[in-house]
């Protein structure tokens, strides 16, 4: 199976309650020949809109600071642990990660064989390490994931925009060495990929509003 396969089996997805409360389930954007996948929590409001991960004030966050160490999105692959937005866009337990995880995000990542992962925030840390793991802990630490995937863990961008002045500045900055962290990993394991386009992806240019029901 291809992405393109898995992509049209997730939009009929209807296995849990979460999508009962979401206009659709909401895949991945990407390259998916990158050796590097950057995997989210959950679609917010936003991305439940429009059919893309990240597409919010998050990935507008996280779209700069790939910027920052020469990576765009059309370039990398980001996606989500889940699939349809929880209501109320609260965070969602370990349990329904989990579910839907083994039901998507595992296969995505099988087939793509990403040579580093890199984990935004808890819910993914907690997911593709362990539920003892704590991103203020174990953020920039590598580990190996069930899969056998090279992990590395960073702040979500949602909880940078959380942050004010001094606090806020040094999350960033531990943001942007993980992210040089993560690059220079998949630049030694794929010699030659080029991890940016020219200039950054306006994804809402190639996304549209998505009517509900």
């Amino acid at each position: 199976m291809d992405l393109d396969a898995l992509a049209k089996e997730l939009d009929q997805c209807e296995q849990c309650p979460l999508r009962k409360d979401a206009i659709a389930p909401v895949g991945w954007y990407g390259n998916p020949h990158s050796p590097i996948v950057f995997v989210g929590e959950g679609p917010g409001g936003v991305e439940d809109d429009f059919g893309c991960p990240l597409i919010g004030p998050s990935g507008q966050l996280l779209d700069k600071a790939l910027w920052s160490v020469q990576m765009t999105r059309d370039r990398v692959l980001t996606t989500n642990v889940i699939k349809c937005r929880p209501k109320n866009n609260r965070t969602p337990d370990i349990a329904e990660a989990s579910f839907c995880a083994k039901l998507w995000l595992e296969r995505e990542l099988e087939i793509i064989q990403p040579k580093v992962i890199v984990a935004l925030g808890g819910v993914a840390l907690h997911y593709l390490g362990n539920p003892d793991m704590r991103i203020t802990r174990d953020r920039g630490q590598w580990f190996r994931t069930e899969q056998g995937f090279d992990c590395i863990a960073t702040y979500h961008p949602a909880y940078l925009l959380r942050l004010y002045g001094k606090q806020q500045v040094a999350a960033k900055w531990d943001v942007f060495h993980d992210l040089q962290a993560a690059k220079a990993r998949a630049e030694m394991l794929a010699p030659g990929y080029q991890f940016a386009s020219e200039e950054k992806v306006d994804l809402f240019k190639l996304f549209h509003r998505r009517i509900q029901g």
